[in-house]
């Protein structure tokens, strides 16, 4: 049984519309955009879906609400990363849900479903209106082909594993890449949360170009206490990233981003929003991104739920509705 992705960026990122052109042109991200491999936005995005996983320690938080002792504390991180690692890699709870994304060029919204070959998307609306006849009939052939040519799927599932296993090597050396000091207790969409800033360990010392980036961001994040879940975080480059000397890229100090978490029910937590803003330069080309994404109307799949059977769901209109409303 193929695992749970962590909700993952790339597939938006991929996916990521280019002006006119997304509801026309549905060419692979990965063949398009190979120069992205050697460490900026793919490892960067990977990296903060699971910033969370840090070690904690405990400063003096401010007046107010009742805070948690350095005990409670060191022990509510614990908990919460330890169930953030444990749900990261759960195959068991395949999800259907909207995405909207919102950029300076481009508004779109898609219907999702993730399945044992990776997750399948639906263009539903551009702008916040639905497709028109020639774009619907764009869409429906693009189906059709990810239908005939099951190889096109294939290199979508092969690239989300390659982007977990990332995950999950980030993952395992953000324990020591990473110091998190209490800073008191707040108010989240869902009730209470504990916050806790982060900073880069200064004792670490990243063993590759990929974990490179762990040593700039600093940021906030907040924890929910009862459910124990990463409910909010805020991280902020500190200074610039320079790949290769400068030579293969460079992510720009000061780009910053935001991601919340929520519970969809059943006590399942995903990503609910997403905003990024950042420069980067990969080789030569200079991109700037600010983005904005609401997903929205989660609803559980069947387990091992194959590509196919989900585009007969999204062509069914069964994937969810096209405007994002919760």
């Amino acid at each position: 049984m193929a695992r749970r992705k962590p909700q993952a960026f790339f597939l938006r990122v991929k996916d990521g519309e280019r002006g006119k052109a997304a509801a026309t042109d549905h060419r692979n991200w990965r063949g398009a955009t190979m120069p992205a491999k050697l460490g900026l936005v793919r490892m960067f995005l990977a990296m903060l879906l699971l910033l969370a996983l840090a070690t904690a320690t405990v400063g003096q938080p401010g007046g107010g609400a009742p805070s948690l002792a350095p005990a409670a504390a060191r022990g509510l991180v614990a908990r919460a990363l330890a169930t953030e690692l444990r749900t990261a890699q759960d195959p068991a709870h395949p999800m259907r849900f909207v995405l909207r994304k919102a950029s300076p060029r481009l508004t779109t919204t898609k219907q999702i479903i993730e399945t044992r070959d990776g997750a399948v998307a639906r263009l539903v609306a551009v702008y916040d209106r639905p497709l028109n006849a020639a774009e619907e009939q764009t869409e429906q052939q693009r189906l059709d082909l990810l239908l005939s040519d099951p190889s096109r799927q294939e290199r979508r599932r092969q690239g989300e594993e390659s982007d977990f296993e990332m995950v999950i090597k980030l993952l395992r050396m953000l324990p020591s890449a990473y110091l998190y000091e209490y800073v008191g207790p707040g108010q989240g969409p869902a009730g209470r949360v504990e916050k806790f800033t982060f900073r880069p360990n200064p004792g670490f010392s990243p063993p590759d170009l990929e974990s490179e980036a762990l040593t700039a961001m600093t940021g906030e994040v907040w924890i929910d206490a009862v459910q124990e879940r990463v409910t909010r975080l805020e991280g902020h480059l500190q200074q610039d990233m320079e790949y290769g000397w400068g030579i293969l890229g460079k992510l720009d100090k000061g780009g910053w981003l935001v991601i919340e978490q929520a519970d969809v029910g059943g006590r399942q937590w995903r990503v609910a929003r997403f905003k990024m803003q950042m420069s980067l330069r990969i080789l030569f080309k200079i991109k700037n991104i600010d983005t904005e994404e609401e997903m929205t109307q989660y609803a559980p799949v069947a387990v091992g739920m194959d590509y196919r059977q989900a585009i007969r769901m999204l062509r069914a209109g069964s994937g969810g509705g096209s405007q994002g409303a919760r």
